[in-house]
């Protein structure tokens, strides 16, 4: 576990050296996230999110997301996803911006170290833009590490990832093949009752816009988790 640590940690700051030599745009914003989740028959389950995002000072609707899955539980600790989200990019003045995504998706109970909780989110998207015509794969990974802050109770839990994004090809609405963004996230998970919970905390996203071009946004996000 020590060496999957590790590796995160360098594949951040590897990211963030990048981010520092190229010529950097900031943005603060709020991203709230809304999931209600839960079992539709024996080990069929479901996952559906709406996802607001307001940017350029939080002062606008810089994204809407809304994403849904069914999943098929093939072990307690494994979860296998299809999916499908759709996303408005609002653009100031003219005609807003649509792209589709289906999406498979891989999620893995890794272990317990540390008295905490590791777990892996894989997931690949095809995606398809209102301004282009080519079809965009991107595959990203997410590790997360929760740790209840009092033994024995999961009332606020420390809460830690961090989420890497590869383009695997170039398309006509500007993907390009490479390192896309990297998304870091630092905070507290709290229950609120039975199994639901809302995360609070600080993310920083890095997006590569290319010819030495990036974007940081510094978010605060916001996400309830409603399980039944």
């Amino acid at each position: 576990m020590r060496r999957v640590l590790a590796c995160c940690l360098a594949f951040a700051s590897i990211f963030s050296a990048h981010a520092a030599s190229a010529e950097t745009r900031e943005d603060e914003q709020v991203w709230v996230n809304l999931t209600a989740m839960g079992p539709i028959a024996g080990d069929v389950v479901y996952f559906a999110e709406l996802q607001p995002r307001m940017g350029d000072g939080v002062s606008r609707l810089d994204q809407l997301l809304l994403r849904g899955a069914v999943g098929l539980k093939l072990s307690p600790a494994v979860t296998l996803y299809q999916g499908y989200a759709h996303v408005v990019v609002p653009v100031d003045g003219g005609r807003d911006v649509n792209e589709e995504r289906s999406f498979q998706q891989l999620n893995w109970f890794m272990a317990k170290p540390w008295g905490g909780e590791l777990t892996s989110r894989t997931r690949l998207e095809q995606r398809w833009r209102s301004d282009g015509s080519d079809t965009g794969w991107r595959l990203r990974e997410m590790l997360r590490y929760e740790k209840p802050l009092k033994p024995g109770s999961n009332a606020v839990n420390a809460l830690v990832y961090a989420e890497g994004f590869v383009a695997l090809n170039d398309t006509d609405w500007g993907a390009r093949g490479g390192f896309d963004q990297l998304r870091s996230f630092v905070g507290v998970e709290l229950g609120v009752k039975d199994a639901t919970t809302v995360e609070l905390g600080y993310l920083n996203q890095v997006i590569d816009q290319t010819r030495g071009r990036t974007r940081v946004n510094h978010v605060a996000s916001v996400s309830l988790f409603f399980r039944h």
